[in-house]
């Protein structure tokens, strides 16, 4: 009845302690990358909309200026211009600007109208200035021009119809954009490094205010970690308005936890109590008798009773786990042990060696069960000598208990952890002693192996438990 009520309760809870393994599995990345991720994302897109929308404005205006140049010369012009006696436009006065003197000088200008034949700067040479379609409008039009294939020009035009004449002339000054073009090349030079530089200087602020702004998450899991380790039981540090009620709701679980463990340990208590008394009762009453019927109920009830002991074991161990507290000093477990097992074989001899500050992550009456198990497997199976060794391997507590007794084949090594099976049948027992410390090693995270002791010349069982860095 014991072992149908405690194992699948302990199944139950192996089952649950599994789940959230299995749900941690499925998340994956990185709060503090998603974070940075979005505001680069916004970032890149304020910086890309926003340097576009600046590039608009700065080369709109350098574009500005440079027809507001090239306007100024066109009205200049039409002020100089007049009609002569035979009803041809001409300058009154020459424009200032000496690239109109000079060939292909990159500056031009032109009136053209009626039959007249264009009337055009030097600079122009054997060319002439063409526009793209005729308007009938005085209004200033503007526009680019391919016309020179070696030249680019940005072309200002107008149609005047000067005092003294019918005819509507058209007015054209021309410049080469490669000046335009340099100027808004400088400034996209600027503005692109400009924006980019800016746009590191706020990732990496965001970067900042992310690692900052997540920096009580990493205080929280060191905190949890201190408690795994049996250094802290809560998270009591200050934190955030935003993050203290989950570490005040976390406080809460570990507190009924805990609650929870105490009363498994108060039951597990009341049902070692309740079933072993009546297995005395049986033990003692058999054994006053010499019946065959007398052998079988002292025998099949001394099975009954480590029975009983094994899975209250596990069970004790599964409510103890919770506590994170839970920690034990293995040398005065050993020496204590040790003194114990020495009373029940007094011809056997005990050493034990070891770091006496040494302390694991269990309880230590769960301590004391593992290594009472293993002394005394050692004294009856052993030729009279059993030699423990304590010490520290990385984040385990190495136990290592060696006799000088035949030892266990490698073929049997894996099989002697089955319930039951004993490879000495010549010596009382149940077979279980192996059994409970694996299954009460692992519930505490720990390991049980079993080697040939190279001193002895017999058994060493190595058992690792989680270490604590408490005293």
């Amino acid at each position: 009845m014991a072992d149908a009520d405690v194992t699948p309760a302990v199944k139950r809870e192996a089952d649950a302690a599994a789940k959230p393994v299995a749900l941690t599995s499925r998340i994956t990345g990185s709060l503090a990358r998603r974070m940075i991720a979005i505001a680069a994302l916004w970032i890149s897109v304020l910086l890309i909309g926003g340097g576009f929308a600046l590039d608009r404005v700065l080369t709109g205006a350098i574009t500005r200026n440079f027809d507001s140049s090239l306007e100024y010369v066109l009205i200049a012009m039409i002020r100089s211009s007049e009609i002569g006696p035979d009803g041809e436009v001409r300058l009154v006065e020459p424009l200032g600007d000496q690239r109109f003197l000079e060939p292909y000088s990159g500056l031009y200008w032109q009136i053209s109208g009626g039959m007249q034949e264009p009337y055009r700067s030097r600079s122009l040479w054997e060319r002439s200035l063409k526009a793209p379609t005729a308007h009938i409008d005085n209004e200033i039009h503007i526009y680019d021009s391919n016309q020179f294939p070696d030249e680019e020009l940005r072309v200002l035009e107008r149609n005047v119809i000067l005092p003294g004449s019918r005819v509507s002339w058209r007015y054209q000054i021309a410049q080469s954009r490669e000046a335009l073009d340099t100027q808004v090349g400088a400034v996209r030079a600027t503005l692109i490094p400009s924006l980019a530089l800016l746009g590191l200087g706020l990732l990496m602020l965001a970067a900042l205010q992310t690692f900052y702004g997540l920096w009580p998450l990493r205080h929280i899991r060191r905190a949890i970690a201190a408690m795994r380790g049996g250094q802290n039981r809560r998270v009591d540090a200050p934190l955030p308005l935003e993050v203290q009620p989950m570490v005040d709701e976390l406080n809460a679980l570990l507190a009924h936890n805990e609650k929870q463990a105490e009363e498994a340990r108060l039951h597990a208590g009341n049902l070692a109590h309740a079933l072993k008394t009546p297995l005395t009762v049986l033990l003692n009453s058999a054994t006053s008798q010499t019946s065959p019927l007398a052998d079988t109920v002292r025998r099949e009830a001394a099975t009954m009773q480590r029975q009983v002991e094994h899975h209250l074991a596990r069970a004790r161990a599964v409510g103890r786990r919770g506590a994170a507290q839970a920690r034990a000093n293995v040398r005065e477990s050993v020496d204590s042990v040790t003194r114990a097992v020495a009373l029940l074989y007094p011809r056997v001899r005990l050493d034990a060696v070891g770091d006496k500050q040494l302390v694991a992550r269990v309880e230590r009456q769960d301590l004391d069960e593992l290594v009472g198990n293993l002394l005394e497997n050692a004294a009856k199976y052993g030729g009279g000598s059993v030699f423990v060794t304590i010490q520290r391997e990385g984040a385990m507590v190495e136990i290592m208990v060696e006799d000088d007794g035949p030892g266990i084949s490698p073929a049997d090594r894996t099989r002697i952890f089955d319930r039951g099976v004993r490879l000495d049948s010549g010596k009382p027992g149940t077979g279980l002693g192996l059994a409970i410390v694996r299954d009460v090693a692992e519930i505490y995270g720990g390991s049980i192996a079993l080697e040939e002791s190279e001193d002895l010349g017999g058994l060493l069982v190595r058992l690792r438990l989680p270490a604590s860095e408490l005293p």
